[in-house]
């Protein structure tokens, strides 16, 4: 009688099973041996170089590139790699290739002799050695600047202190009022102890930094990637892109003791560029003196910089030519997703093109 009850082929499940096993151990192999990487593979030259900051410029492809060179200012925080993550997403390829003549700072990884580097180091020394040497390799007065992240109230910052040497400003998914609860993140900063771990670190490690911004995923999320990616593992392509992404997300530099105190306290607790209380070398960071172009993009659904904490920027600089956009997509997805290709980057060379 049950053998005329056929509930399943047991011989087909047995090879599926079978199927299944040999696909996990060879995914998970190629996981294991993998050492190559996409990241980085649009032409560039070291151009400068302070300390452990590093400035590169890529090479131009266009025709038609525009007479006011662009700076790229990442956050401290991880690298940006992900910006040049694959050709076929890459972002910088694509300024590049529209014709932006583009340069862009990687920060390096702080060791303990730079726990004392602080904000008016990044602000009034890195970045602005940076911009000099850019005009004066290009002979002109004025760069632009496309800034990400924390690089972007860095930023900010510095435009508001020169505002003379900035010609149009792109901020992406930037913080600039940290008032906000929105995000663990931004809830979490303002109890967080930071004279404590300086004290204990003096270089905060990148291990530190990676623990608190997995925490701000939902579990679900990091286990679904993962099942996605075994999947994906006959596709040699998927393999590698999937495993160059999860090396830029683990790869977080230390963080410059004394810097990190004083974003923590002066942003996270007391949220002082906002309300116009910021100082640098005894000098008021006022961001109405911001009276250039400035572009401001945000991620409808970013789970690191909320929304809360970049749309006020329009209320804070002082400028008349000021736009905002918004795209539906997540904090790292404004550069490496298709959206990116076709709409994040086209707006911005659209209009940088326009006021160069």
């Amino acid at each position: 009688m049950y053998n005329d009850f056929n509930f399943f082929d047991i011989n087909k499940t047995f090879q599926d099973s079978i199927k299944a096993q040999e696909k996990f151990l060879n995914s998970f192999e190629s996981m294991v041996e993998f050492k190559g990487s996409t990241a980085n593979q649009t032409p560039r030259d070291l151009v400068f170089k302070e300390d452990k900051m590093q400035l590169f410029h890529y090479h131009k492809t266009s025709d038609n590139v525009s007479s006011v060179p662009t700076l790229i200012v990442y956050a401290l925080v991880n690298t940006p790699k992900m910006m040049d993550i694959s050709q076929e997403k890459s972002f910088v390829k694509k300024l590049v290739d529209n014709g932006i003549d583009l340069y862009m700072i990687e920060w390096g990884y702080p060791t303990q002799e730079d726990k004392y580097i602080t904000i008016e180091d990044y602000v009034n020394v890195y970045i602005d050695d940076c911009v000099e040497f850019i005009k004066k390799e290009n002979g002109v007065d004025q760069v632009n600047i496309i800034s990400v992240c924390q690089g972007g109230t860095l930023s900010l910052m510095y435009t508001a202190l020169h505002p003379e040497k900035i010609k149009n400003i792109v901020t992406l998914v930037t913080p600039v009022d940290f008032s906000t609860n929105d995000g663990l993140l931004f809830k979490w900063g303002k109890y967080l102890n930071a004279d404590t771990m300086v004290d204990a670190y003096g270089v905060v490690p990148g291990e530190f930094m990676n623990t608190g911004f997995l925490t701000l995923k939902p579990i679900s999320l990091i286990v679904n990637k993962y099942v996605d990616a075994i999947n994906d593992l006959d596709d040699p392509d998927r393999v590698t892109n999937f495993m160059t992404m999860e090396q830029w997300i683990f790869d977080s530099p230390g963080q410059a003791g004394m810097a990190f105190q004083e974003f923590l306290n002066s942003m996270y607790k007391e949220n002082k560029l906002a309300k116009g209380e910021m100082e640098i070398n005894g000098e008021v960071v006022d961001l109405k003196k911001i009276t250039q172009p400035v572009l401001n993009l945000y991620a409808e659904k970013d789970n690191q910089v909320p929304n809360a904490a970049s749309i006020p920027l329009g209320e804070l600089v002082g400028t008349d030519d000021y736009t905002a956009k918004c795209f539906p997509t997540g904090h790292i997805g404004m550069f490496v997703s298709s959206r990116s290709q076709k709409e994040v980057a086209p707006t911005i060379i659209d209009w940088l093109m326009d006021r160069s």
